[in-house]
């Protein structure tokens, strides 16, 4: 490609070789040949005279496309389709009156599409399996570092850092579980012709039940179970929106991540791996930047953002056929998948190595831990005699003069202090320090995590295990 013409970015730099394949020049024109062949077996099948030459003909020269031919022709003609039917019909003279035999631009366009979006799918649903299993591997590392929780962003009860990366996979699995069923329910669009009626079929056989096989001859030769039964000259521009819509839940899922490890990253307690030679800013060479994370975010707005393209199209189409689908969709669609690709693999290549500074989790937790046990408090010292509204009040009193003291002039928390002086609770420091014991204060965290994996994770990984292996997750740039 020549350096002064523009490129999208997700056509090189973000995402992986395979989906950038797939959505290729090559592989659509290419698509559009095979498709042209199985309707001419299945015409032949039915009973028009075609030949098996001019079919292997065709076969022969899938793969043979001179893109010149085609953007003269296209040229003259201010018609893609035909141009490549053009082309196609110089390559195969002998096949070149019946290629196309009875179709519109549709069938090549839009069964296309759904073979491509069919296939990208599936290269989304093995990178999520592979960030399923990095998270799985990191909650199972993590499950019982006991750590700050956080509501609002400022500190609650307790849990532990597996627990939270719990979360983390429960949106994934959520969004494996959508994708599965778009994926199960995809169906090409067949031959229906100029408005869906098959007219021009109708008068090709001259036999409607022949009509009424090719759909399922031709799915069967494409590798689907089924058509639309019935559409215009398009399938229903709401598939395009469902799709589309599986990839925004994606894109919320490592969204939501990221904007997690970058709050974590800023309190220093958990980061995205950095190179050695890694540089985080240009300007300030002691930063180390939750740059992927970040990515992962703006990547994801633009996903968010696609996902209106095919919502607004599938609701403004009129009657049969309306043009004003194609060059939108010619770029939603593509862009949403490669995007979604580089949002998984930068996904992929953090989760496999988060760095958990234990000792700053720490540390933060120690700051907070006396308001965190505050009901441990006081329900000991009730135990003990105490008044626990009396008790309750006198807390919220210490806890308010503590904070002060912390926020105001930087001294450590005495909260505990603050306690043990006041003869009313009857508990020593001793007492008290044991009574917050982190290990008791996070619930059933650590237990969540095992019953997560093995109720919700491990069917996931056993189901689609086999899909992890050779899936690179380095980051281009």
């Amino acid at each position: 490609m020549e350096n002064n013409i523009y490129v999208t970015p997700l056509s090189g730099r973000y995402p992986s070789e395979e989906m950038n394949k797939l959505w290729s020049n090559d592989s659509k024109y290419t698509t559009w040949r095979k498709l042209w062949i199985a309707l001419a077996e299945t015409e032949k099948e039915l009973g028009i005279n075609i030949t098996d030459e001019q079919i292997e003909e065709m076969k022969a020269h899938v793969n043979d496309i001179d893109y010149d031919i085609v953007a003269a022709r296209e040229k003259e003609c201010r018609h893609d389709v035909m141009s490549h039917v053009y082309e196609f019909g110089i390559k195969c003279p002998k096949a070149k009156p019946i290629i196309h035999l009875g179709a519109t631009s549709c069938f090549v366009t839009d069964n296309t599409d759904v073979i491509l979006m069919t296939e990208a799918l599936k290269l989304i649903k093995q990178k999520l399996v592979v960030v399923i299993n990095n998270l799985k591997k990191f909650a199972e590392e993590n499950k019982s570092v006991v750590c700050l929780g956080y509501t609002h962003f400022q500190p609650a009860q307790l849990t532990t850092v597996g627990k939270r990366a719990t979360l983390w996979m429960q949106d994934l699995i959520e969004d494996l579980e959508e994708l599965e069923f778009v994926e199960s329910h995809m169906k090409l669009l067949g031959s229906k012709g100029t408005t869906g009626t098959q007219e021009s079929f109708m008068k090709l056989f001259k036999d409607e039940e022949k009509v009424k096989q090719i759909d399922g001859k031709f799915a069967e030769k494409m590798g689907f179970e089924k058509c639309y039964a019935v559409s215009g000259q398009t399938y229903t521009r709401k598939l395009d929106s469902r799709v589309l819509n599986v990839l925004a839940q994606i894109a919320q899922s490592a969204s939501k991540f990221a904007n997690d490890m970058r709050l974590l990253q800023h309190e220093k307690e958990l980061e995205e791996p950095f190179e050695k030679g890694q540089i985080g800013s240009s300007a300030m060479a002691y930063k180390r930047n939750p740059m992927r994370s970040e990515r992962i975010n703006s990547l994801s707005r633009h996903v968010l953002a696609l996902a209106m393209d095919p919502a607004i199209t599938a609701s403004t189409q009129w009657l049969e056929r309306t043009l004003d689908d194609s060059a939108n969709k010619r770029i939603c669609v593509p862009e949403a998948f490669l995007a979604v690709d580089s949002i998984l693999i930068l996904y992929a290549n953090i989760s496999s190595n988060i760095v958990v500074y234990k000792n700053v989790i720490n540390t933060n937790l120690m700051q907070e831990l006396p308001f965190m046990g505050t009901e441990e408090i006081i329900m000991n010292a009730v135990l003990k005699g105490g008044d626990r509204q009396e008790l309750h009040e006198k807390i919220r009193v210490y806890s308010m003069e503590a904070g002060r003291e912390v926020k105001e002039f930087g001294r450590p928390n005495d909260l505990v202090d603050r306690i043990a002086n006041d003869a009313s609770f009857g508990l020593t420091k001793e007492e008290i320090l044991k009574a917050l014991d982190p290990a008791n204060l996070c619930g059933r965290a650590m237990h969540q995590v095992d019953d997560f994996i093995t109720e919700k994770v491990n069917p996931v990984l056993e189901k689609y295990g086999h899909l992890i292996e050779g899936v690179k997750s380095e980051v281009n740039v």
